[in-house]
């Protein structure tokens, strides 16, 4: 059975955004907009982001990672770099990052440049883990085929005997990147389908290029 997807429709009314009420760094305005549907309290992962790449074989690939912290220069999450997203990053480290909180009619969207952070700061991210995350970055080889989820079981079973009185480390080939952005639009859903979008393109100068697009 096919459904109609045509026939579904939403008016977007919860809010505004104009360039009399946002700041001159982007930063701020996430900021702003993330504590927001935080304190919502209707959101399950308000830090739950999309993070597209290009691949090895040249397509586009996105999937879900986690936001892990976020200053005036970027966005930080973890990961593994031997996996097809740290492959296709070593390749081209130039990345989209999307924020979608529709209980606010809201997304964000977001072009930068990714790099690894320095590793003292991936070492005190992981040792804040706990215990079965550390284990679960050790044992999986992410991205690779595997035969079996009995294998992945296995592989758990043997490093937790193996780790039970020793210090977990973090694995060298996991850890951080540091999305640096060169353009943030933020999107607010309107009546009628007239949206708005303001957008902030870094300049030459550092300074923020402030731009309303059309819906």
């Amino acid at each position: 059975m096919q459904n109609e997807l045509g026939n579904f429709r939403k008016s977007y009314e919860k809010s505004a955004l104009s360039e009399e009420i946002i700041s001159d760094n982007p930063m701020e305005l996430f900021q702003k907009w993330y504590y927001e549907v935080e304190k919502s309290e209707t959101v399950d992962e308000t830090n739950a982001m999309n993070i597209s790449t290009i691949g090895l074989d040249g397509f586009p690939k996105s999937r879900m990672v986690l936001l892990k912290k976020y200053t005036f220069e970027g966005f930080i999450f973890y990961t593994n770099y031997d996996s097809e997203k740290g492959k296709a990053i070593a390749s081209n480290p130039r990345v989209c990052l999307s924020f979608f909180w529709p209980v606010m009619e809201r997304q964000i969207i977001i072009k930068g440049t990714a790099k690894k952070i320095p590793k003292n700061m991936s070492d005190g991210y992981f040792e804040s883990r706990p215990i079965g995350s550390k284990l679960g970055s050790i044992v999986s080889d992410q991205s690779s085929v595997i035969s079996s989820r009995e294998v992945l079981d296995e592989k758990l079973k043997q490093a937790e005997e193996e780790y039970k009185d020793k210090e977990i480390e973090r694995p060298a080939n996991w850890g951080g990147y540091l999305v640096t952005p060169v353009s943030m639009e933020f999107w607010q859903g309107r009546p009628n389908r007239l949206h708005d979008r303001i957008r902030y393109t870094l300049q030459e100068d550092y300074n923020w290029k402030i731009e309303r697009l059309a819906p």
